[in-house]
Order: C-alpha cells, then structure tokens, then sequence
C-alpha cells in the first residue's frame, strides 16, 4: 500500500488547518496551502509540506501540481476549501466584487480540479472534495453573492461526480452550517470593503441588513449552533478515505436541519425571510 497524498488549499486557518492536522495524524502525505507561507509554517513543524497557493493564480496552480506528482507521482485526494463570503444585498454589491468573489470560490477549485485530473485518471483512482455550504443549496437575502458562488460549486461538482465516475474517481460535496472560525471576521471586511476595492455601495435601501451585521458583532460575532471546524474536517478525512463516500456531507445539525430549507414551497421561504425582516 502506498501512502496516500492530499493537496489542500486554504490552511491558514479554520477548515483547513484542521483538516491538514486530521489528515497527518491519519499519515497521510499533507500538502498545506495558503497564500500566506507564514500563515502554515506551524503545520510545516508538525509534518506537512507547505507551498504558497493562490487559487485565483494559474501559475500557482501548476507549480504546486507539479511539485506534488515530482515529489510523490501521484495526488490521492484534493480538497479544495480556499474562499471567503462575499454580503451585502445585490444592489449593493459592485459586479468587480462579484468576479473577485467566484475567481476564488469557483473558478480557483475549477483550476485545481482540471490540474489534478490528468493525474487522477491516469491512477484510475482519486478523491474531489469541494468545501461547500448549506447556503449552496438554500439562499437567503443579503447572501446571494455568496450563495451564487456556493450553488454554482454544487452544480459543478454534481456533473462532475458522474463524469469522473467511470475512471474510479470521487467527487464529494461538504456542506458545513455555521463555523467557529476567522469566516465571520471576512465577511466583515468584504461587507466593509475588500483589499482591492472601496468596499460595497451603500444605496441606504437595505439598512436593516447592515444592523444585523451590527448586532451580530456587538453579540461576539458567533453564530447560533456554530461547529468548530474538527467537526467539518471529521467528515473530510471519513470521505477521503472512503471507497464509496457520500456525495454530500452535512458536519452539524444546523445543517442537516437547514438543507431541508430547500423542499419548502418558494411562497413559505419568502414569508419566513419577510417575518424576520419585520423583527425589532
């Protein structure tokens, strides 16, 4: 048998760098990524491979490949976990923001998955893991950037589960509710304004959504039922190192719960979201 090799993108903090820990303590061969070396030396320290990764970048993209196969000859499972959440209402939201939002959560994992794929082919064996949410398949005002993103991923990796199929290769979905994790904190700063950008555009019509933003902040900013991200990365090594994983997987009943969202009739979600617009 041979050690098994996982590419991971994303492990500054959170998801990924649980999931890096779980991976090595299972002995896999670890390939942590971030844009941000310093953001993962300490997983370097305890055995990882570290390599800068942009997602958003072709080069970087190819090089960590192309590392990865020089180094091992082969890549048993990539998880792509890389993105960010992009609010504020539609009108608010600038279309430049929009691109930048799927270049790293849909077009960055479309690089990985195309790189990676030639190699898993050839293997005849190989496991996708696209970190996902419960927001890819129920969308909620205010979200709707952020979910696009997160329903195109979903699309993608649906038609690509029955692609790759016949060459004995996976494609899982990992649909996570709330995390403790730095999410919350980059939501801010995307609602504030990004690195690039001034920053969303204020219309003033919706700033009930803002408020909520506020409060959430003024509450320590953790949402209700949040997970931490062990749980999340529980289920991304259980589908790693399955012979036949699920399609989905659900980490917390918040999310089992609210996937179920999506059988609703549209007329008893639009009447949810109205009652909870009229809340004080």
């Amino acid at each position: 048998m041979h050690q098994k090799t996982v590419l991971i993108t994303g492990c500054s903090s959170g998801i990924g760098r649980a999931a890096a820990l779980d991976f090595l303590d299972e002995e896999w061969e670890v390939y942590a990524t971030a844009r941000n070396p310093a953001d993962i030396e300490t997983l370097g320290e305890r055995g990882a491979n570290i390599a800068t990764l942009d997602v958003t970048d072709q080069g970087d993209v190819e090089r960590v490949v192309d590392r990865i196969v020089d180094e091992q000859g082969r890549i048993d499972c990539l998880v792509n976990n890389a993105g960010y959440g992009q609010m504020g209402p539609l009108e608010d939201v600038p279309t430049e923001m929009v691109h930048e939002q799927f270049d790293v959560n849909v077009y960055g994992p479309h690089r990985l998955v195309r790189a990676v794929l030639p190699h898993m082919r050839s293997q005849g064996e190989g496991t996708i893991i696209n970190v996902s949410s419960v927001v890819g398949r129920v969308s909620f005002p205010g979200g709707g950037v952020y979910a696009g993103s997160k329903f195109a991923l979903e699309a993608m990796t649906d038609a690509l589960r029955a692609e790759v199929d016949e060459y004995g290769i996976d494609a899982v979905l990992i649909e996570p509710g709330p995390v403790e994790t730095q999410f919350a904190n980059r939501v801010e700063a995307e609602v504030n304004g990004g690195e690039e950008h001034d920053g969303i555009e204020r219309s003033g019509a919706y700033e009930r959504f803002y408020k909520l933003f506020e409060d959430r902040d003024a509450l320590g900013g953790t949402m209700p039922g949040a997970i931490p991200p062990e749980r999340v990365a529980e289920d991304i090594v259980d589908a790693a190192s399955s012979t036949k994983p699920h399609a989905r997987y659900q980490p917390g009943t918040v999310a089992r719960v609210t996937v179920l969202g999506r059988f609703l009739p549209d007329s008893w979600r639009d009447t949810l979201f109205e009652f909870a617009r009229k809340l004080p």
